[in-house]
């Protein structure tokens, strides 16, 4: 058992998925539909553990995150195991932080992010599952894009799609507010996978 391994078999997830217990050398610093994340203390790097029914995501995600290397807008990876990742620790907030922050998302990020998906196209990957809670903006103001599981699946996403419609036709104007509280995002979110909230093409 190397290191990594030894840490993952730390985290005790019940089959409620919830958190029992883990290693003091970890930080717990997100929690997903599928995964906890943890900064693995005293490096620059980070542990994922799936929730037990989603454990297969682990060496998808794994495979998909080799595919990516050498794409500076997607993290590293360094070790794929049965049930956890490790990757690198991403210091920054998300979309969805920037905007309950009050954090300007330029026009410059989205072209940024376009540009990266469409690297990862380019790899034969079909990005899916775009969100604003898994994309970076760092402390450098580089983007990067996480939680990549689902760029093999073979149906298009429209969730990006949507968001740059929302982004050009909201975001962008004068009136908009560039500070939006976390329970009316969302609240937004929830209207609209619900189907109360529209959305037009063009």
């Amino acid at each position: 058992m190397n290191t990594y391994e030894a840490l993952a078999s730390t985290v005790i997830i019940s089959k409620e998925n919830r958190l029992l217990s883990y290693d003091d050398s970890l930080q717990l610093i997100g929690t997903g539909r599928s995964a906890f994340v943890f900064k693995i203390k005293s490096t620059d790097k980070a542990m994922k553990i799936f929730f037990p029914r989603f454990t297969h995501l682990a060496k998808e995600e794994g495979e998909i995150y080799k595919i990516l290397q050498g794409v500076s807008y997607y993290p590293s990876i360094y070790f794929a195991g049965a049930n956890h990742i490790v990757m690198d620790f991403i210091d920054g907030h998300t979309l969805f932080e920037c905007i309950t922050y009050g954090e300007e998302i330029t026009v410059g990020h989205i072209k940024e992010i376009d540009y990266a998906l469409s690297l990862a196209s380019a790899r034969g990957l079909n990005p899916s599952d775009i969100h604003l809670r898994n994309i970076f903006i760092t402390s450098n103001g580089e983007i990067k894009i996480i939680d990549v599981a689902r760029f093999r699946q073979t149906k298009d996403c429209v969730q990006w799609y949507f968001l740059k419609k929302a982004y050009q036709r909201h975001y962008v104007k004068a009136y908009f507010p560039k500070k939006i509280s976390a329970i009316i995002l969302n609240t937004v979110a929830y209207l609209y996978k619900k189907g109360f909230i529209p959305f037009y093409g063009e």
